[in-house]
């Protein structure tokens, strides 16, 4: 039988995980949240069960969980609750959305999520915690490190390596064959052409570094 799923957060990603687990038909037992009960995700029916300590009390073989947040440039917030919630005992659910579609052979981590529209060609290797957002375009041979972000719409080329805890931004192009460093952050529209060193932010067409110094903390969103 289907463990039921708790949803860590309540704003417009989990709205999206929300929808992704019905469309599996996968039941959702409900959501945590530090902000309280008046969040996007409760206008979808979804029971709130309190904030994140609230957890401690559930048996971690009856669920499993799903990150309801994404993130808006690189930073500790997903990696953290991950693997906090991880040390606890819990199981992340991988989660693809049935208008993905995704080659035979690809290899998926604990709380991957792929969501609606997302192409993954064969060949990938995808790591835990992972967000595939919508319409994104993976194509052969890439690797992708853990807690990396691909936003709405990027197009990622063949055998690119993205290392962990990155964030491509929306509608981001990455050539084949580059790296993208641990913790890199490439900004919306920029069309990447050469490989992108750790913690370094990269914008515009081609890619140049942005004077915004080094990467370290992030926001979710």
């Amino acid at each position: 039988m289907t463990r039921p799923a708790v949803i860590l957060g309540g704003g417009g990603h989990a709205k999206v995980v929300v929808d992704l687990l019905r469309a599996h038909g996968h039941p959702i037992l409900g959501f945590v949240t530090p902000e309280g009960p008046v969040c996007p995700v409760a206008g979808m029916g979804v029971p709130y069960l309190g904030r994140d300590d609230d957890l401690a009390g559930l048996d971690v073989d009856s669920v499993v969980l799903a990150l309801g947040f994404g993130s808006v440039r690189p930073g500790e917030a997903r990696r953290s609750v991950f693997e906090r919630f991880k040390a606890a005992g819990f199981t992340f659910a991988t989660l693809c959305h049935p208008a993905a579609v995704i080659a035979g052979d690809v290899q998926l981590g604990e709380g991957c999520q792929i969501m609606a529209g997302a192409v993954v060609q064969t060949g990938c290797r995808i790591a835990d915690n992972v967000i595939v957002n919508t319409r994104v375009a993976l194509d052969h041979d890439c690797l992708i490190g853990a807690h990396v972000h691909i936003a709405t719409g990027a197009a990622i080329s063949g055998g690119v390596r993205i290392e962990s805890g990155a964030h491509i931004g929306a509608g981001a192009v990455v050539i084949q064959g580059v790296r993208v460093g641990a913790g890199g952050l490439v900004a919306a529209g920029a069309v990447v052409i050469g490989n992108v060193p750790d913690h370094c932010a990269v914008a515009g067409v081609p890619a140049r570094p942005m004077a915004v110094g080094r990467l370290g903390e992030g926001s979710g969103a």
